[in-house]
């Protein structure tokens, strides 16, 4: 199974650009499955202090319009998140579209950080505490596991041992992270990745106040592809039954289900 993990721009007009990079990419690759940062679509409006309606649906918006994009990454499987307004409520919802599935939620953020620069807790409401597997298949690969971890949960280590219990295949970390802590989120995710014995995938905005560095992590915790300035999206080919043989062994096999 082919993976593509990113780094995309904030800035709009660069962004533009920067996609149509990614759909040849991904095409050239063969790609089964791609990863975009948290909330690619729009300005990160968790940088405002104060919550404005307008600049919310903007936003809502803008990542309403590009889920009609996605197709330009079909056949492959994409993973990400929006801002969506959900029963009068402000979400950051994660998905899985592909052109079988169409748009599938998953999960919605709920760990939200409230610091300069990610005012979450502004802007968005928490979303369940029940960090839920989804069973995906596509015409390209057969069926497997996600859970995901968007961004700040990937601290949450108990969730990514328990979506490894659970049989996931792939957690998906979508990330919207500064420069100055990379070395500690790559960390993180090798923790994450033998805690669970899955493979760990992040992409990550970059420019302004972040940082890029998306990853691919095998489920030992090995690192397998690093995205950089220059290299701003990799693609790995993953055994899935690596994940599945690596649940049984040690640490895995000292935890009850």
């Amino acid at each position: 199974m082919k993976t593509t993990v990113c780094e995309l721009p904030d800035d709009p007009v660069r962004f533009e650009a920067v996609w149509g990079d990614l759909v040849a990419h991904a095409g050239l690759a063969k790609s089964d499955l791609v990863l975009l940062p948290e909330l690619p679509f729009g300005p990160w409006v968790a940088a405002g202090r104060r919550f404005d309606p307008a600049a919310w649906e903007r936003t809502v918006s803008l990542h309403d319009a590009w889920m009609k994009r996605l197709r330009d990454l079909a056949p492959a499987m994409v993973l990400g998140t929006r801002a969506v307004n959900r029963d009068g409520k402000r979400f950051n919802e994660a998905f899985v579209w592909d052109l079988k599935l169409r748009y599938q939620p998953v999960h919605r953020k709920t760990l939200l950080p409230n610091e300069e620069g990610y005012r979450e807790t502004v802007w968005f409401h928490r979303g369940e505490s029940e960090f839920r597997p989804q069973q995906v298949e596509s015409a390209q690969v057969p069926p497997f596991s996600i859970g995901f971890l968007i961004c700040t949960e990937l601290w949450v280590m108990e969730e990514a041992r328990k979506y490894g219990k659970k049989g996931v295949h792939i957690i998906a970390v979508p990330r919207a992270t500064g420069s100055e802590s990379l070395d500690r989120w790559l960390a993180g995710g090798r923790a994450a990745a033998v805690l669970s014995g899955t493979y760990v995938l992040s992409s990550n905005r970059t420019g302004a106040s972040f940082g890029g560095l998306g990853w691919i992590l095998g489920p030992e915790g090995d690192i397998l592809g690093l995205t950089t300035s220059d290299l701003p999206f990799i693609t790995v080919e993953l055994d899935l039954q690596k994940s599945e043989n690596a649940k049984r062994k040690y640490p895995r096999n000292l935890f009850p289900s």
